[in-house]
Parts: structure tokens; sequence; C-alpha cells
């Protein structure tokens, strides 16, 4: 009597469970991935936007550029508000002194949600950011958030282009 191999049709067990574990793998490296990308400089300044990209990705500046984003009187003096559709937030340091930055996180890329006491708050890992110059104030981040250009014309605020 010859002993003859058993070979089951379909893929081996072992194929099977190393797919497996390269797709949960896959998964878990895309949920954990981007925190502080290396592409700035050793001195915490955010990388520059190259042409037709805007930094901290999203549409500001760019299909919304020109259009009214808010009138002055939305932003409150020692706040700020987000706007969420166009991935920009507007502060008022001062009285008359607007400035935007991307709703961007730059720890792990969430989206800023507020503006309150000076600061801009990303609720996903509590990092805050200075309404005056982007500049982290608590982290996890380590990069401020990039400048958005504005132009304020009369009580109009837009995104410049």
């Amino acid at each position: 009597m010859t002993s003859a191999s058993f070979h089951p049709a379909g893929p081996a067990r072992r194929t099977v469970v190393a797919a497996a574990g390269a797709a949960g793998l896959a998964v878990a490296l895309t949920a954990c991935g981007g925190s502080d990308d290396d592409s700035s400089d050793d001195t915490g300044t955010a990388p520059s936007a190259s042409a037709g990209e805007e930094a901290g990705g999203g549409s500001a500046g760019g299909e919304d550029a020109g259009a009214a984003l808010a009138a002055t009187a939305d932003i409150p003096e020692g706040g700020g508000k987000v706007f969420a559709d166009q991935k920009v937030v507007v502060t008022q340091p001062a009285a008359g002194d607007f400035k935007a930055f991307s709703a961007t996180c730059t720890h792990q890329g969430c989206a800023v949600k507020s503006v309150a006491d000076g600061v801009i708050n990303c609720p996903c890992h509590n990092s805050n950011f200075s309404i005056t110059d982007g500049s982290v104030r608590s982290g996890p981040a380590r990069k401020p958030l990039p400048a958005v250009p504005i132009t304020v014309s009369g009580d109009s605020i837009r995104l410049a282009g």
C-alpha cells in the first residue's frame, strides 16, 4: 500500500492565517500611524505647501478661495470659530486682529473642534494651540497649526487665493 499525501482544495491553512495577520497589521498601522510627521525641520515649523496643495490638507485656500468665510462679528475677541467644511479655524487674539490656521491637528490629523480660553482645542488627544500663532500650548502635538492666508475687507473675512 502506498502512502498518498492529502492535499485539500483551496489555500493552505498557513496561507490563510498569514493573510489574516497581514490584514490586521495593516489596519492597526493605518489607525495608529501618522503621529507627527517628520517632514519638518528641527525648528518645529510645518513644511510649506507645494503648488496646488494647502498645508494641513483640505480645501483651505483651494476651491473656496475668495468666498466669504465669516463676518468679523462672528469671531469673538480672544477666541475663534472652527469652519469644519473649509478645514480652517479663524481667531481674533486682539480686537481687529484676525488669524487663520489649518483645523487639522498636527499630532494625528484629527479635526480641532473648539476655541476657548485663548487656545484651539483638539478633542482626540487634548492638544491645544495658541490662537495668536498656532503654536503648541500643550501636547502631545509638537508642531504648530499651519497658518492659512485670509483677507479681511470691511466686515468680511475671506480665504485668500
